[in-house]
């Protein structure tokens, strides 16, 4: 046994340690200005016009204004508190998940300034997650209420990423490709950080620069399938809405899409800390999906596996993963509830695992917020069903209430990076540091 695995094995100090650094190696390995530079294009003979939406997207326009030494101008809208100082772009803050008229009075300059670029010009999008919310524009008969309302039922009721943008697809006019038809005819080139499973970047931010190939009733199964209650005016807009733009729209032609930062990248680059570590990594999967809590029930099998007959590896190892977790919220949460998926699937976990010796684990969102707290998520340990319930909490009826950033902020277990200014979705790190006794 090496100097680092005995530490492991004996010190969760030093375990805590090292999740919190392969959290900060992965959100480091999509940083827009470490990963965005080599896949800008050339200058164009015209205009460059940077339009672009999402809680990276004030990162993602300083780091092009960094490199950038042509003429250069354009508005990105971002989250509150995500701005980064930009001299030539103008950054835009509003609301996320639930958009407002800050996103909505921004979107409409935006689609003016790429209505206003010629057939000479570039139009250099820049999208990541969170730009479904900020960039937004009610398609004709709808209204920022109507959106607001779908949106607020929507994050209650479990529906994937996918589902979620599917629906705001079809109630936009600048979603589904919307905003390409008015950036036609200049060239447009999009470059996106992915926080989806699949990593489609006609996901991502909805995809308002990319074909859209879902439809009206995808939409209209999907609210249905959640039992989304809907204002009048949104079930009229979906019964004849005719969907955005096709694959094989001609005004299209010659637009170019590229991911520049994924959840794998960030996951490679936290199995890369625990290898230098003595520590073997697995990663699981970039793309896991599922209620928080079932996630973990199946997570805390593996970990268990792990120790006691060391697969998929011996201890000391890192089970690693990303993706999006849902989170389903019935009528009788209280309101007051602070929660997110990253610190529920981590109280499940702990229950699940019920103090077992040796295990450790974090779960934090990248982009420096889980669900609506300004904290990224939290670590667990043995130690942490004690520390709650020494606390005067009860882990299980706080689990039930999905107020688990409440717990973790009361035993100090809170992992807080501030606004990271990227998105790669969820980091879960589960280090199974000793081999149960007999193995």
């Amino acid at each position: 046994m090496d100097a680092a695995s005995a530490t492991l094995r004996s010190d969760p100090v030093g375990a805590t340690g090292l999740l919190r650094g392969m959290l900060d190696a992965a959100i480091d390995a999509a940083r827009p200005a470490r990963m965005l530079p080599p896949w800008l294009p050339p200058p164009p003979p015209g205009r460059t016009i940077v339009v672009g939406a999402g809680k990276a997207a004030a990162s993602m326009a300083a780091a092009v204004e960094a490199v950038w030494t042509a003429p250069l101008e354009g508005l990105v809208i971002t989250r509150y508190g995500h701005a980064v100082p930009c001299a030539r772009i103008e950054v835009v803050e509003a609301a996320h998940p639930v958009p407002d008229e800050a996103g909505l009075a921004a979107t409409e300059r935006m689609l003016g300034l790429a209505a206003s670029a010629g057939p000479d010009d570039l139009v250099l999008a820049l999208m990541s997650g969170g730009g479904s919310a900020l960039l937004t524009r009610p398609a004709a008969g709808l209204t920022l209420a109507d959106k607001q309302a779908i949106t607020h039922a929507m994050l209650a009721s479990g529906a994937t990423i996918a589902e979620m943008n599917c629906v705001r697809r079809h109630l936009s006019a600048v979603k589904g490709g919307r905003l390409a038809l008015a950036a036609h005819p200049a060239r447009l080139v999009t470059l996106v950080i992915s926080d989806v499973p699949g990593d489609d970047p006609a996901i991502v931010a909805s995809g308002p620069t990319l074909p859209d190939s879902t439809t009206a009733a995808m939409a209209r199964e999907i609210l249905a399938r959640y039992r989304v209650d809907l204002p009048d005016a949104v079930r009229l807009h979906l019964a004849r809405d005719e969907g955005g733009v096709r694959p094989d729209d001609p005004r299209l032609a010659g637009q170019s899409a590229h991911l520049i930062a994924t959840p794998r990248l960030a996951l490679e680059a936290a199995a890369d800390v625990a290898r230098h570590h003595g520590v073997t990594p697995v990663i699981l999967g970039d793309s896991i999906e599922g209620e928080a809590r079932e996630v973990a029930r199946v997570m805390a099998g593996i970990a268990r596996q792990a120790a006691r007959h060391g697969v998929p590896a011996a201890a000391p190892c890192a089970l690693i993963s990303g993706g999006e977790t849902t989170v389903t919220i019935g009528p009788d949460t209280p309101r007051a509830a602070r929660g997110g998926r990253n610190v529920e699937f981590l109280l499940a976990l702990a229950l699940e695992l019920d103090a077992q010796p040796g295990i450790h684990a974090l779960a934090a969102d990248s982009d420096g917020i889980d669900g609506t707290e300004p904290v990224a998520g939290a670590v667990i340990g043995p130690r942490t069903l004690a520390a709650s319930r020494a606390a005067g909490l009860d882990p299980g009826a706080i689990l039930a209430a999905h107020d688990a950033h409440t717990l973790f902020e009361r035993i100090g277990a809170q992992v807080v990076t501030g606004p990271t200014l990227t998105n790669v979705n969820d980091i879960r790190v589960i280090l199974v540091t000793a081999q149960e006794a007999g193995e």
